[in-house]
């Protein structure tokens, strides 16, 4: 573990967060996950054996709270780097986060909750509109304390997206019928979680991606959903009825629908129609692409990755 950075994880046990640490403890860092004492003590069911498993993987847990700055304070003072993802409600908290690591004094590098499209470069409408213009003033946050950083753009989590063929409200991929917003020809981006995680985590003493954003972008998993949907249909050897809906139509949808749909189908919309994850060059000036930038890391295409929901 020699000259491996120490590294924290705020939101460990959350649904990307997981992953970070695996992949961090399996990568030779002293790992770190923040957690209030309840979770050791008395953990849910769910979190029982993932608690168990980073365990047996070394990872240290440290006692401490978000609203706690004494204890998170205390936590970052024990590492080299910090990264969080915490959820969608707690996006805003992480100024305390900031206040902790500027008290410490010691942190070279912190990650914000982001793992999604890049949120400088979005066209979303509301209400996903206000949640990436969140994330983006918490950058300016981030860069106006002076805090070292590195913003990580993944895309769409495979487990969510890929595994429903981002059919909003199935938890599987169509056998029969598929809805597709749009065209279907513009290209969206599909990671599995697992190389999200190893990826970020091998940017951690990388100086090329040090105040930079990292794009996972790997040029096989930009696909559009009519090319998606044709792959899926030779898997199962089987044709789906397809629906196009026209963004008059998801627009309307989307004023119609109540918190979250309304949220997801405006997300989609911000992918799908205005084609925010890919409709932009990765310029050296802010940004890197994963798979570029580490060739040896093997990543799971598309292809790949459909055929564990055959």
């Amino acid at each position: 573990m020699a000259g491996k950075s120490k590294i924290l994880i705020v939101g460990g046990t959350g649904f990307i967060g997981k992953f970070l640490v695996e992949a961090s403890a399996k990568a030779g860092h002293p790992t770190f996950v923040l957690v209030r004492e309840s979770t050791l003590s008395n953990p849910a069911p769910q979190r029982s054996d993932l608690i168990q498993s980073f365990k047996k993987l070394g990872v240290t847990f440290v006692v401490g709270d978000l609203y706690d700055h004494e204890s998170l304070v205390a936590a970052i003072k024990k590492v080299d780097v910090v990264i969080s993802t915490v959820g969608y409600a707690h996006l805003a908290d992480q100024e305390k986060i900031v206040a902790a690591i500027k008290e410490a004094g010691n942190v070279k590098r912190f990650f914000p909750s982001e793992f999604g499209t890049d949120v400088d470069r979005v066209h979303a409408v509301e209400p996903a509109r206000s949640m990436f213009e969140q994330k983006a003033c918490f950058r300016r946050f981030v860069e106006g304390e002076g805090i070292p950083f590195t913003y990580v753009s993944s895309n769409f989590f495979s487990g969510i997206f890929l595994k429903t063929l981002a059919q909003i409200g199935s938890t599987t991929a169509p056998r029969d019928k598929v809805v597709i917003l749009g065209d279907g020809n513009v290209k969206v981006v599909y990671n599995k979680e697992e190389d999200i995680a190893t990826y970020t985590i091998t940017t951690v003493d990388d100086p090329r991606t040090l105040n930079k954003i990292l794009y996972i972008r790997p040029p096989s998993n930009a696909v559009s959903l009519n090319d998606l949907v044709a792959l899926w249909e030779k898997k199962i050897g089987k044709s789906l009825e397809r629906t196009y809906i026209p963004e008059e139509q998801v627009l309307r949808n989307i004023q119609e629908a109540s918190f979250p749909l309304n949220l997801r189908l405006a997300i989609c919309h911000s992918a799908f129609l205005e084609g925010d994850q890919t409709n932009f060059e990765i310029e050296p000036s802010f940004g890197l692409e994963a798979s570029e930038l580490y060739p040896d890391i093997k990543y799971s295409t598309v292809d790949e990755m459909l055929n564990q929901y055959v």
